[in-house]
């Protein structure tokens, strides 16, 4: 994993899981950072000594994959999301296990969220439901339906009495707000030609922002359902979306190994945080001997291109990794 410094732009490295890291989540005092691997751990980072303070595990199962984690307000519980092994909840100063919830039959779990409040704890996975749980011991409230594709993210609205949630199929997304008293669902945005993988709520819990399969952030207006703004953030699939604790800054991580740093309320980019790429700022412009897609493949990897340039330079060398 990658831990940045916003101010320096610097990336320091946490070394630990054997896999794929799904999910992560500062605890609320800022002071532990929680993933969450397909190497059946979740781990707790010290992010000041890139140690991790504590691995959970599940202890019934060696093979858990772990996706999204979640801490719970109070900073005492920390949620995981599971393919197949139900929302695992750990109390994190003893490290135990408290409960595990259950779907019927068992599915990919991908999010999972907590009440402002911390009474409540929500999840969406693969079998298109939202469910509701009792924070205290796991007991299953009520399950959302309406999804027509699988649940890839669910957010809880500031004040804490909407739910959205979003994902949809290959070739089309969708958005649908809940009202948790009573279940239904007033809103639904579903306009929308990708994928929903990640959402955001404003401030005020007047806007809502989805980040898609096709790489784009899209601001909603939740009353009126409207789409008021667009803008192309990554390339490949927008994976995450978090909001700063002042409201006034989104950050989009993305396929793309970037991490991107939005004004939320005009949309415009401020940062852009990156780990250098195989051809970081290697300049390609004029270079001969490359057809349209090893320089689209390059500049993919970090080589930049003059495209106003006319004329062509020899071949790249060949310790380069390109051939002529």
């Amino acid at each position: 994993m990658t831990l940045w410094d916003g101010a320096r732009r610097t990336p320091s490295l946490l070394h630990g899981h054997s896999w794929t890291v799904y999910g992560v989540a500062w605890s609320p005092d800022g002071r532990l950072l929680a993933s969450g691997g397909w190497d059946n751990a979740v781990r707790l980072w010290d992010t000041t000594t890139g140690e991790a303070r504590q691995i959970f595990q599940d202890p019934d199962h060696i093979d858990t994959i772990f996706c999204g984690v979640a801490w719970s307000p109070d900073g005492k519980l920390l949620a995981s999301a599971s393919y197949q092994r139900g929302v695992q909840v750990w109390e994190v100063t003893t490290g135990t296990r408290r409960w595990v919830g259950w779907t019927d039959p068992p599915a990919w779990i991908r999010r999972v969220a907590w009440s402002p409040d911390g009474m409540c704890l929500a999840s969406g996975g693969d079998d298109g439901s939202v469910c509701l749980w009792e924070a205290s011991d796991g007991t299953l409230l009520e399950k959302l339906r309406g999804h027509r594709g699988i649940v890839m993210s669910v957010a809880w609205s500031p004040e804490g009495t909407r739910l959205a949630s979003g994902g949809g199929g290959r070739d089309s997304g969708e958005i649908f707000v809940w009202e948790v008293q009573s279940g239904e669902r007033p809103y639904t945005l579903n306009e929308v030609s990708a994928m929903i993988n990640a959402l955001a709520w404003g401030p005020t819990g007047a806007v809502l922002v989805s980040g898609g399969s096709d790489g784009r952030l899209r601001w909603w207006e939740v009353q009126s359902g409207q789409c008021v703004r667009v803008q192309e953030a990554h390339q490949g699939t927008v994976q995450s979306l978090k909001v700063s604790p002042d409201g006034s800054t989104l950050a989009s991580c993305g396929e793309d190994g970037a991490i991107r740093l939005w004004d939320l309320e005009s949309g415009e980019p401020l940062q852009t945080l990156r780990r250098d790429r195989p051809y970081e700022r290697l300049d390609i412009t004029g270079i001969r001997g490359l057809s349209d897609a090893q320089k689209a493949s390059l500049r993919a990897l970090g080589a930049l291109e003059d495209r106003s340039v006319g004329g062509e330079l020899p071949a790249l060398p060949a310790e380069r990794g390109m051939t002529t």
